[in-house]
């Protein structure tokens, strides 16, 4: 009932910048929750930052300072800046929502690939 896309990967240079968006459509009201996470080949999908119900955020360490997740609750889009990126930030990126009594929502994830 929630369907999010993500955009915004692409192939940067170490110590440039990106930026995702990930837009949410459908029964957006369900959403108590947005994030980006993140799996590099080989590797399991970890969090990189999310809004928990609470508004509050959460940061993977690897990636404080370096990013930062914004939200449009009107426009119903969570983005993600990513700056200073490194070679290891290499991995597909997944929008996630979580969702009031249901399974959470994933988008079908955007490459971002960094290169040396």
């Amino acid at each position: 009932q929630v369907q999010l896309v993500e955009s915004g990967g692409g192939l940067v240079q170490a110590g440039g910048s990106l930026r995702l968006s990930c837009a949410a459509s459908g029964s957006v009201s369900l959403i108590n929750g947005m994030g980006w996470y993140r799996q590099a080949p080989g590797k399991e999908r970890e969090l990189v930052a999310a809004f928990t119900s609470g508004g509050r955020t959460n940061y993977a360490d690897s990636v404080k300072g370096r990013c930062t997740i914004s939200r449009d609750m009107a426009n119903n889009t969570v983005y993600l800046q990513m700056n200073s990126l490194k070679p290891e930030d290499t991995a597909v990126y997944y929008c996630n929502a979580n969702l009031y009594f249901r399974r959470p929502s994933w988008g079908q994830g955007t490459q971002v690939t960094v290169s040396s």
